[in-house]
């Protein structure tokens, strides 16, 4: 038998290599923005057009490269930060593995230029699918500028399976975050389309989260500052009364690097509770500064996923750290003392005397003593209060006597009195629904019980209302007597801008006014206007979470997720009149047995399923 074990190609290795290195337009974002920042830049500018499927561009001004390593940076495996075992545990670096350039090069193309500082000429080279086409000599102004175009251009199928350009340049987004957040001494400057997205010059941590996230943060966030023996925390948490109802601005970084924890991410959690709504997650930014020894990233490809030695130790010190962060920022009552201007007591003179307060009695002070108790005559009413006065008494007199009147009434006659009190209550009251738990609404049928999701019923009627509504763009806008300026995240500004006209047919009247900033001037008629914001962003959360995990146009995405917003929630008490107006309502609709989600509306019971549980 012939053998049958090869080696593959350097060109197929590379393309394994990016599959697990490069998922999407961000990861490629994610891994030169590393590289600018180990090359000591002071500035880098991102650019992106259509969400990197076309081109993603990174400019640096940092140390550049030599002719030499600039061609030596494609091959796997090439990297300057390690060289035996041992560096691994004392990376303090983002980049080490050197299969980032090698992965992008073999599936995009990529044009280089770079300069050494002190050289006279830079380096211009080009590849397309990890195979060089040209380099040669250039002029370069100093520090690296690397093209990627077209990626995946020769890996059809990935490039498939990449999502809508909204959802990819949201990723990018993230990455983008994930860097400028921790590393606010460097000026950074993001263009997508053309246009300029960020432009964030140094500051200190606390002012490029503001800068980052919007003005509203700076009185949001509560400053951590701790050191122990183990690590150093630093960084800020979110006050309690602005936490989200989703997963989002929670940043976790070691040594200057962003990574995630479900187990230490709890540890947050746990340090809020009692201090945050159901369902409710607190933002974070903290970093962790450690000994590298102590912890492993070389558990994941891209290195976002970070092993502590002592995790328990770990998690005990932050849940403490925040813990005493809220206690003393937050939670504990203070005072201004700049303000309160009565407890701004001078100091006494020099040589003053101090003397010990003195408390006078009269030990010969007896209260039960006829001689010291003062005659009280109270004041005669006035002819109103007199009136009220004899309309008490008169009401008090008629309750005792009801209350001590009886007469007996035979059994059987009270039986009579009983039947026809319920008969006229039932005339008034229909008593064949009731709520269960808050949650479910039970009413009766011939064949036995139906039970109804209250909050699943409202939502099939509130989608199959959108949906007509966008469907004969009939929606009815009410016009705010004071419209609402509302300032939004940059990826929530993003895709805000991309649903305006379909949210226009709904009834929403929102105009752009300034940097991630929207004026609402008009809602929905039938949309009651006591928190718009909160509205306007539970529909982009929703929005958001459908594209992950259902695939429905825009529309049907839009109006499940202001169907989803808007629904009734359990707990909440409702009427007979209101249970009797959802039902028919829910079976006015074309699917009433099933959500806009898939889940099931109503369940019923037949009398025999019932028959055999009293068996």
């Amino acid at each position: 038998m012939s053998d049958i074990i090869h080696l593959l190609p350097d060109a197929v290795a590379n393309q394994i290599a990016a599959g697990e290195v490069i998922q999407r337009p961000a990861s490629a974002v994610k891994e030169l923005l590393e590289n600018a920042l180990d090359a000591g830049a002071t500035h880098i500018e991102l650019i992106v057009k259509d969400a990197g499927k076309t081109l993603i561009q990174i400019i640096d001004n940092g140390s550049g490269m030599s002719d030499t390593d600039a061609r030596l940076s494609f091959e796997r495996h090439a990297t300057s930060k390690i060289n035996n075992a041992n560096d691994l545990f004392c990376i303090r670096t983002m980049g080490f593995r050197g299969e980032a350039l090698a992965s992008i090069a073999a599936i995009a193309h990529v044009e280089l230029k770079t300069k050494l500082h002190d050289a006279g000429l830079g380096t211009h080279i080009i590849l397309e699918g990890s195979e060089v086409k040209s380099q040669q000599a250039c002029q370069y102004s100093g520090g690296t500028s690397i093209s990627i175009k077209n990626l995946f251009f020769n890996v059809p199928a990935r490039r498939n399976f990449l999502k809508s350009d909204v959802q990819e340049a949201n990723h990018i987004l993230e990455e983008f975050y994930r860097v400028v957040l921790i590393h606010p001494t460097i000026a950074f400057t993001y263009h997508h389309n053309g246009k300029l997205i960020y432009q964030l010059e140094k500051s200190n941590l606390k002012q490029r989260i503001v800068n980052v996230f919007g003005k509203s943060y700076a009185e949001r966030l509560i400053p951590i500052e701790q050191e122990t023996n183990i690590a150093k925390f630093n960084g800020f948490i979110g006050k309690p009364e602005f936490a989200r109802k989703t997963r989002g601005e929670q940043y976790f970084f070691v040594n200057k690097r962003f990574f995630k924890h479900p187990y230490l991410h709890h540890a947050v959690d746990n340090a809020f509770q009692e201090l945050l709504p159901e369902k409710s997650f607190p933002s974070y930014f903290i970093n962790f500064d450690i000994d590298p020894k102590e912890i492993d990233i070389n558990i994941h490809p891209t290195k976002t996923e970070i092993k502590f030695q002592d995790e328990k130790t770990m998690y005990a010190m932050l849940r403490s750290v925040v813990k005493q962060s809220i206690g003393k920022f937050n939670i504990a009552p203070s005072i201004d003392f700049d303000l309160e201007q009565s407890l701004n007591l001078m100091p006494p003179p020099v040589n003053y005397e101090i003397k010990h307060p003195s408390v006078k009695i009269n030990p010969g002070f007896n209260p039960f003593d006829d001689k010291n108790q003062r005659s009280y005559s109270p004041p005669k009413p006035t002819e109103r209060e007199q009136h009220n006065i004899q309309n008490w008494e008169k009401l008090v007199n008629e309750t005792k006597t009801a209350a001590v009147s009886f007469k007996y009434i035979p059994q059987e006659k009270q039986q009579n009195l009983d039947e026809e009190l319920n008969a006229n209550i039932s005339k008034t009251i229909n008593y064949s629904f009731f709520q269960l738990q808050n949650r479910f609404i039970v009413t009766t049928v011939k064949s036995g019980l139906i039970i109804i999701d209250q909050q699943s019923a409202h939502e099939r009627i509130l989608y199959e209302q959108f949906i007509e509504t966008i469907e004969h763009h009939n929606g009815v806008s009410q016009q705010q007597l004071f419209p609402q300026t509302i300032v939004f995240s940059p990826s929530d500004s993003e895709l805000l801008k991309d649903l305006k006209n379909e949210m226009a047919l709904l009834g929403f009247d929102v105009n752009e006014f300034g940097l991630n900033t929207f004026i609402v001037n008009g809602i929905p008629a039938n949309m009651a206007d006591e928190n718009i914001k909160h509205i306007i962003e539970g529909m982009l959360e929703n929005f958001k979470k459908n594209l992950m995990s259902l695939k429905v146009d825009k529309k049907n995405n839009l109006a499940l997720s202001m169907a989803r917003n808007m629904a009734i929630k359990p707990g909440k008490v409702l009427m007979l009149e209101e249970m009797q107006n959802l039902i028919d309502r829910l079976f006015a609709c074309k699917l009433p047995y099933q959500s806009p989600s898939g889940k099931k509306i109503l369940i019923s019971i037949s009398l025999d399923e019932l028959s055999e549980k009293f068996k």
